[in-house]
């Protein structure tokens, strides 16, 4: 096997060990191999913002980000070659930072490439996209053959500027405009979030959008062919016609991965996690640790086809796709927000979605469920099953049963319901997969 898909079985065994302890230490303190320039403490879980450098006026945000190469862990023992967009000057992380900037802000990001081969930034969704100075567009060779769908920074030691006015809320992708059949999919993308200019809590300039700043997650989804980054790796030809994905990936990680907190001290280059932690919605904030707003979900895709992404038990209600509001993909505005029990994600595209878990029946052990628990030998216990059916209770297990529950929490799946998209190579139930955890309320909270 080529050094790409070298195996690290030793490692990899660890750091699966470590993904399911992570859970047992979701309120410990994190132990992390790195840390973002722009935050001294991240979140454990959920979006971690990259806001430019310091020193930049007041809506004029800078990102210099530089293109690196590097290897990423993947769930089957196996370890890939990638490029990826790093933060300022730093090592190699997969996938690129979270740029988070305002609506109206004056946004400039200088590229830095370090690559043997030239690479450049497109932006899709802004508008009016400059490049040092003059409009990002195609590059032709003289031959009338396009090289790239922006101005590239040259090979080694290039440097190109872009400059955009972000003129609306939304989520978005950056990635490479050249060769991008090649770039994207070695790892050159992120993600940029556009927030309203007087909230970080609502997806778009409208009050419907409100969402818990606390409880806004990202699900950024991507493939990679093995074959085609080995060929990179040993600048070797690739023939596009016999690319297939092997590995598909959730926030640049695969499960158990995926659920461990960011900045993982296992996983240095591979910095976001996906595990959604939410507290149950209660809208007229009559109980107390109910949140009376609802959670929010930025899904994206880099993927070469559709990925229905599947929360269970838990519909989305649809606020905007590609970076518009759904109120703006109708004449007259009307409110085309929709109820959605799978997000269908195609490649190049950003939905964004607010869920919550809403305790409709309110069951507790003073309220129980009017059910027949069947005997223990037609029972399975679940890994992270508190032994209590009812949120903020534990209870006795079977001998010989172990939980990664700490204080009567809920785990809800979240995956890819194309089921052979949840792989790795072949091994069954990795990839990309998260839960949403449902932390009890107070005063019965978790570590």
């Amino acid at each position: 096997m080529n050094t790409t898909t070298r195996l690290a079985r030793r490692g990899v065994r660890r750091g699966l060990a470590l993904a399911v302890g992570s859970l047992l230490a979701v309120g410990a303190a994190a132990s992390s191999a790195v840390t973002p320039a722009t935050a001294a403490a991240p979140p454990r879980n959920g979006i971690v913002c990259t806001k430019g450098d310091t020193g930049a006026a007041p809506g004029q945000p800078v990102f210099n980000l530089t293109t690196r190469t590097g290897y990423i862990d993947l769930p089957d023992g196996n370890t890939s070659f990638m490029y990826g967009y790093s933060s300022g000057f730093d090592a190699f992380q997969h996938p690129g930072p979270v740029l988070c900037v305002k609506e109206n802000d004056t946004v400039t990001v200088i590229l830095h490439n370090t690559l043997d081969v030239p690479a450049s930034i497109v932006f899709p969704g802004q508008e009016d996209v400059l490049a040092d100075g003059v409009p990002s567009q195609p590059q032709f060779a003289g031959t009338g053959f396009m090289t790239s769908l922006a101005q590239p920074a040259a090979a080694g030691t290039g440097t190109v500027t872009y400059t955009f006015k972000a003129t609306h809320a939304g989520t978005f992708l950056y990635e490479s405009g050249t060769d991008p059949e090649t770039q994207v999919r070695m790892g050159l993308f992120g993600a940029l979030i556009v927030r309203p200019t007087d909230s970080d809590s609502q997806a778009y300039d409208d009050a419907k959008t409100a969402f818990d700043p606390s409880e806004e997650f990202m699900v950024l989804l991507s493939e990679i062919d093995p074959y085609q980054h080995a060929a990179v790796e040993q600048h070797k030809a690739f023939n596009l016609n016999n690319y297939k994905a092997r590995y598909w990936l959730i926030n640049g990680r695969g499960y158990p991965d995926s659920i461990a907190d960011n900045y993982a001290s296992w996983l240095p280059s591979q910095p976001y996690g996906s595990l959604a932690t939410v507290k149950p919605y209660q809208p007229d904030n009559t109980k107390p640790g109910y949140h009376p707003l609802p959670g929010m979900a930025r899904y994206l895709s880099v993927g070469s086809e559709d990925y229905p992404f599947h929360p269970h038990g838990n519909n989305g209600l649809v606020v905007g796709r590609d970076g518009r509001q759904s109120t703006a993909l109708s004449s007259g505005g009307e409110d085309l927000s929709m109820e959605k029990f799978a997000i269908n994600i195609g490649p190049g595209q950003t939905w964004d979605v607010i869920f919550k878990w809403y305790d409709a029946e309110d069951y507790s052990t003073a309220n129980p469920v009017t059910v027949t628990v069947p005997d223990l030998a037609n029972q399975v216990v679940g890994t992270f099953y508190s032994g209590s059916p009812y949120l903020g209770n534990t209870h006795d297990l079977p001998p010989g049963i172990q939980t990664l529950n700490q204080c009567g929490e809920f785990y809800i799946i979240s995956h890819n319901h194309a089921l052979f998209q949840i792989t790795s190579w072949g091994v069954t139930m990795t990839g990309p997969i998260t839960y949403m955890r449902i932390e009890p309320p107070e005063p019965n909270t978790c570590p």
